[in-house]
């Protein structure tokens, strides 16, 4: 007997799936303008950086152990390792570096970090494919976009619910990606989108763990297989996003149909990308970035008698571990993130270290800062006063922390990060170059060289 239901499905929702496929297979190659290019071309070096800096992380070995139990081929370069494995475990452990450090990019308007899932799925096919630096550029646009327009639709519902948007929506991402390499016409990429619709995958609880930046790996892993299988005639749901009982409508109230499709091919989510100074999450940037103006004022911690936190509710939601006890907990505290930034001036993955996180100066500096929910102020501000011993008050008020769209990051920036991560893994000259090719990706004919850069001499 059919049960009955208080969900009140929409079945007149337009046909997503499909004209997301048409648009992935037909929209023209390049069919953007310079700068949608540009940020195409930062994303991917970011993320690469992102991905090299965590290549030698215990993470990076378990995963690594687990893939070799599989006797997997050598189709794919492991970024920042001499090892290659098969096309799909070089996604799964490509997403999961890009991601363990929480350095990576950010769409802000709903705080995916689409290069996690689709640059990794789409240069391990590419790499296997034998696919050309521009191929590579417009399947990462692409699908960068299906991602985070699909984000669009469903956030911030779907993330409240407990969700981890990057992996949820990154598959689909992964799939559209993958597909466009692969050259697959509108069916067999509605196809695709359909499989991986049937693939979300992230919770929040995970957040602190290994498993948060498992999240973009898997999503990348499915997406490909996505895209493979409907390459071979794998069949799914033509309405599988959609649909009553499909992707949108079963892990969200909200639907914003119209985020799907507004200005489809005239405007590309990728623009709206955004890239991390500090190696934590995104919500927490505004408080380091203040903690930071506070040192830049003389402030020192031997001063401070407490620090006076405001931020918005998301902020003590997402980031309000008080006492960290280790790295990976301490990118989830707002009050590691503002100790750091006073003592160092800084919040790089060095001050996430285990050892960092449990310094007991900085133990000690973290406990004086009172945070207090405002819910006048945006995700993006934050307003710290720090009250000194000597009865001084200094106040500032971060309205849009550096590496927002407001305050970007510079191409100087991004390489300086890069080397930050990259030179103690692959040395100094070899990211070098490998910074340079990242600029130079959309005229390179054979990835392979590419490859050899990202794996240590």
């Amino acid at each position: 007997m059919a049960r009955n239901t208080q969900v009140q499905a929409d079945h007149n929702a337009p046909p997503i799936t499909r004209v997301l496929a048409e648009y992935v297979s037909s929209h023209p190659s390049r069919g953007w303008s310079d700068a949608v290019d540009r940020e195409a071309h930062r994303t991917f070096l970011n993320w690469l950086g992102c991905a090299v800096g965590a290549a030698r992380h215990e993470a990076a070995e378990a995963a690594l152990a687990a893939v070799a139990v599989l006797q997997p081929a050598p189709q794919a370069t492991v970024i920042g390792r001499k090892e290659k494995v098969d096309a799909a475990s070089a996604a799964l452990v490509n997403g999961i570096t890009s991601h363990t450090f929480d350095f990576d990019d950010t769409h802000l308007k709903t705080i995916i970090h689409p290069a996690g899932p689709v640059a990794s799925a789409v240069l391990a096919l590419a790499e296997l494919k034998g696919a050309t630096g521009r191929q590579l550029i417009d399947a990462l646009v692409l699908g960068i976009d299906v991602a985070c327009r699909m984000g669009n639709v469903i956030y911030p519902d779907h993330y409240d619910r407990g969700w981890h948007i990057t992996g949820t929506t990154g598959m689909l991402g992964a799939a559209a990606g993958c597909a466009r390499l692969l050259g697959l016409d509108a069916d067999r990429t509605q196809m695709a989108l359909g499989i991986a619709a049937s693939q979300p995958v992230g919770l929040r609880e995970q957040f602190g763990t290994m498993t948060k930046p498992f999240h973009p790996g898997a999503a990348a892993r499915a997406g490909m297989m996505s895209a493979l299988l409907a390459q071979h005639g794998f069949t799914a749901s033509p309405r599988a996003l959609e649909a009553p009982r499909g992707f949108v409508q079963v892990v969200s109230t909200k639907a914003a149909w119209h985020e799907a499709t507004d200005e489809l091919g005239e405007r590309f989510e990728i623009s709206f990308n955004s890239y991390k100074p500090f190696a934590c999450g995104i919500v927490i940037h505004p408080s380091i970035d203040a903690c930071v103006q506070l040192r830049d004022q003389g402030v020192t911690a031997d001063q401070v008698e407490r620090i006076e936190l405001k931020v918005h509710p998301l902020v003590l939601e997402l980031t309000g571990k008080k006492e960290p006890a280790d790295g990976l907990q301490g990118k989830f505290s707002v009050y590691h993130g503002c100790a750091a930034g006073l003592i160092f001036g800084k919040a790089s993955e060095d001050e996430y270290s285990d050892e960092i996180v449990n310094r007991p100066d900085l133990v000690a500096l973290r406990r004086k800062v009172i945070a207090t929910v405002d819910e006048r102020l945006d995700e993006a501000s934050a307003d710290v006063t720090a009250l000194l011993a000597d009865g001084r008050k200094v106040h500032v008020f971060v309205e849009h922390a550096i590496g927002s769209l407001q305050r970007p990051m510079s191409d100087e920036d991004l390489e300086r990060k890069f080397r930050g991560m990259a030179d103690p893994i692959l040395g100094a000259g070899r990211a070098a170059e490998l910074i340079q090719a990242c600029w130079r990706l959309s005229d390179v004919e054979d990835l392979a060289a590419l490859a050899t850069l990202m794996r240590p001499d």
